[in-house]
């Protein structure tokens, strides 16, 4: 699932909304982690300067919220906490998250709920699509749970998503951020084939950090997803998004740079781990914004088109005008090329 990190606020008058996401009940931790009921706390750190955001209060915000209460739809920005949610929803760009709001996998790093998931909406296609009709949105992205539950991990759902969006708003580009699809054979194919613009699926973090971080996935899994994309499809763009702060090495990083790369992956973000709860991983360490700003250039040093690295940078965070950049470093290069 796609990570996102626990709110810091500049001083000012709080929402209900947000205060629930600041001070979630004990209990309400426990029922929406309760596989992380028996782990003892780990304190969360105080945030540093350079991790702020403004509350969410504007009125469109409040519209946004609306509309997905309106068609029953869940959204990565509420259920993972992301911090960029007032900033996002001001602007009408919610990340939709499909298939419940239920999780069966455990990442030591996700506020999204843990559980057995209910059965599809089958409406849910439908309702998507006129959502991003009404919030005229020039770009969407569309992530989900994990449903191992499922024969197909849900690619058919997810197929049936990006057409419906196609059908009811072809001015739209679609992004999705999937899982792994972990034995689940045919399934990349079967997204694919629906025609998603871009193609993200995130590594999350570096492969010695596997086994505590991300337990339920494998980290060359997630790389040969990746490259079965652009093997299936040459033409499509793709993605990946690393945390830091879990206690990775910057020659981790540098590697796992090397091996999207080997994947043609064409897009990186780099975002700053935010613990969202004492029951989930520590923060090891806060990267400053300069640490980031030599990642990016690691980064593009390695050859991506495109490389998003800040504090708050999180996978959906400003896509819209970053698939513009992208496609227009794609064409650059096949210009160059010629």
């Amino acid at each position: 699932m796609e990570r996102e990190g626990h709110l810091t606020l500049v001083p000012q008058r709080l929402t209900s909304t947000v205060m629930d996401t600041l001070e979630k009940p004990v209990l309400a931790r426990a029922e929406r982690h309760p596989e992380k009921a028996h782990r003892p706390d780990n304190p969360v750190a105080r945030k540093p300067d350079w991790i702020r955001v403004k509350a969410p209060n504007s009125p469109e915000y409040a519209e946004t919220k609306r509309l997905m209460r309106q068609y029953g739809l869940s959204t990565v920005c509420e259920e993972a906490a992301c911090p960029n949610i007032g900033e996002c929803w001001k602007l009408k760009h919610a990340t939709f998250m499909i298939m419940g709001d239920t999780c069966t996998r455990a990442c030591a790093f996700c506020n999204v709920k843990t559980g057995l998931p209910g059965a599809l909406n089958p409406h849910e296609p439908a309702n998507v699509a006129e959502a991003v009709q009404k919030l005229k949105l020039h770009h969407v992205v569309v992530t989900s749970v994990d449903r191992d539950d499922l024969d197909d991990g849900g690619a058919a759902h997810f197929a049936a998503v990006i057409t419906a969006i196609h059908a009811a708003a072809p001015g739209t580009t679609v992004e999705i951020l999937t899982p792994d699809f972990l034995r689940k054979p045919g399934a990349i194919e079967t997204v694919v084939a629906a025609k998603p613009d871009v193609f993200n699926h995130n590594l999350e973090t570096v492969p010695r950090l596997y086994p505590t971080i991300r337990p339920g996935a494998r980290y060359f899994t997630s790389l040969q997803l990746l490259a079965r994309v652009k093997e299936t499809d040459p033409a499509s763009f793709t993605k990946s998004g690393l945390m830091v702060g879990l206690g990775e090495t910057r020659a981790e990083i540098g590697q796992v740079m090397d091996d999207l790369r080997a994947a043609d992956v064409d897009f990186l973000t780099i975002g700053q781990y935010l613990q969202p709860t004492p029951k989930h991983a520590a923060v090891d360490k806060f990267w400053t914004p300069d640490e980031f700003a030599q990642l990016a250039a690691m980064a593009r040093g390695k050859g991506f088109l495109m490389v998003s690295a800040t504090p708050l940078t999180r996978s959906s965070y400003h896509a819209g005008d970053d698939f513009a950049q992208l496609r227009a470093a794609r064409q650059a290069k096949l210009t160059a090329s010629t």
